[in-house]
């Protein structure tokens, strides 16, 4: 219970109920534009809502950054993370990107893949209505954060082999990303200390201990779809995260060298799990330019 407390803290937010409020616009540079709350399955379910942030001024269509919020897949919404990390924020925004944060489902709502079911449909109504907002889909980076760092890279690295257990009958899987920004994501369900406990968050997003479902471990996990035709990687952590250990990206950073995929792997020293020591100049010009090199 004590573990499960910890995640529900996760990435420094207390668990909150659906708002219809933006409670973190005022981290935007003035002028951002704001779609809001913006129901990507023509459904009224409060966990399939996005938001919308577009450049003020655009040039041409809009490169975009999807914004996936951690939580350990039970908590938090699509205004998480954003407040550790709001000179990234302002920086992305000033350099011209626009960002889409999604909401999805929590594992008390639904089991794995209900999170996977989510995103792929929220990104397909943002390729969809792409022209609509002025969106660039051939250049799409994704980027999340501990359970979003871990849905950010299932669904990078699982997307060219096109799993059918990961869309909706009806979602547009004509998209790539060209870029994936992985910030202390789990890799491998069974490396947690948690793996034999059914009601460790890791269990409860498959729905048993991943130890003894380890079929149900290894289809959510990111290490299980690496091949040689992933998007290239940056991936950060901390070195004193006691939530998601290192290895996890140590693991995956391995897995994408091996196949020949550009991965670059940055242990922040001394960092916890989150905060604003990952919104540091050194990492946010990593990112940037991380970025600029994938997407132009």
């Amino acid at each position: 219970m004590k573990r499960t407390l910890l995640f529900c803290f996760l990435l420094g937010f207390i668990p909150v109920g659906f708002s219809q409020t933006n409670r973190v616009m005022n981290l935007f540079p003035e002028g951002t534009i704001l779609h809001g709350n913006i129901p990507y399955q023509n459904d009224t379910l409060q966990k399939h809502l996005l938001d919308i942030y577009l450049p003020s001024n655009p040039q041409g269509k809009i490169p975009l950054i999807i914004w996936v919020h951690g939580g350990g897949w039970l908590s938090n919404d699509k205004y998480a993370d954003m407040g550790y990390m709001k000179e990234t924020i302002s920086a992305l925004m000033n350099e011209g990107y626009a960002l889409a944060s999604i909401d999805y489902r929590f594992s008390t709502q639904a089991v794995f893949p209900a999170q996977m079911l989510d995103c792929n449909a929220a990104i397909s109504f943002l390729i969809k209505n792409a022209d609509k907002y002025g969106l660039d889909p051939d250049r799409m980076a994704i980027m999340g954060f501990s359970a979003g760092g871990h849905l950010a890279s299932m669904l990078a690295l699982s997307k060219n082999q096109n799993i059918d257990d990961f869309f909706l009958p009806e979602t547009n899987r004509n998209f790539s990303f060209k870029a994936v920004v992985d910030f202390y994501g789990p890799a491998d369900l069974t490396l947690f200390p948690g793996a034999n406990d059914p009601k460790a968050p890791e269990g409860l997003l498959i729905g048993a201990a991943p130890l003894d479902r380890p079929d149900l471990a290894k289809m959510a996990s990111p290490v299980s779809f690496v091949d040689e035709n992933d998007p290239p990687f940056l991936i950060i952590h901390g070195e004193k995260d006691d939530m998601v250990s290192p290895r996890q990206s140590y693991l995956l950073n391995s897995w994408l060298q091996v196949k020949g995929i550009r991965s670059e792997l940055m242990i922040v020293p001394g960092a916890p799990h989150y905060g604003s020591m990952f919104d540091a100049d050194e990492i946010r010009v990593k990112v940037l330019n991380f970025l600029k090199k994938e997407l132009n």
